[in-house]
């Protein structure tokens, strides 16, 4: 008869640990889901929602980042999205969204939405 409340407490526990990690995957994969659909505001909102949930998981943060630039290019705004790329680079040199950043940087370099100065433009200043 012991064991059903001992059960009961180590499932409640172990739920409410993952409940942040859920929560975060939830609105990150809500995210996506609105990217695809090109409704750019609830990418935003849901990123939003992720980076409250994220506080103590920074791995994720490089991701949001690099999916805020995404927005910002379909917006239009393409001086706000290669900042948030250059941000990246600075804040995550040795992680894959820091190479997918360059890449970016690159694309709107070559279609004219952002005229490289000289090589200290890639450079981001320190935030």
């Amino acid at each position: 008869m012991r064991f059903v409340p001992i059960a009961a407490l180590a499932l409640s526990a172990l739920s409410a640990t993952g409940c942040t990690r859920w929560s975060m995957n939830h609105h990150l994969n809500n995210a996506y889901s609105a990217y695809d659909r090109g409704n750019c505001e609830q990418v935003m909102l849901e990123l939003s929602k992720v980076e409250r949930d994220s506080r103590a998981r920074p791995y994720v943060w490089p991701e949001v980042s690099m999916m805020r630039g995404q927005c910002l290019e379909r917006q239009k705004m393409f001086i706000d999205a290669a900042q948030t790329y250059q941000f990246i680079i600075a804040a995550y040199p040795q992680s894959e969204y820091a190479y997918r950043a360059h890449a970016r940087l690159e694309t709107l370099q070559s279609l004219g939405h952002y005229p490289m100065r000289s090589a200290a433009a890639v450079k981001p200043t320190q935030f």
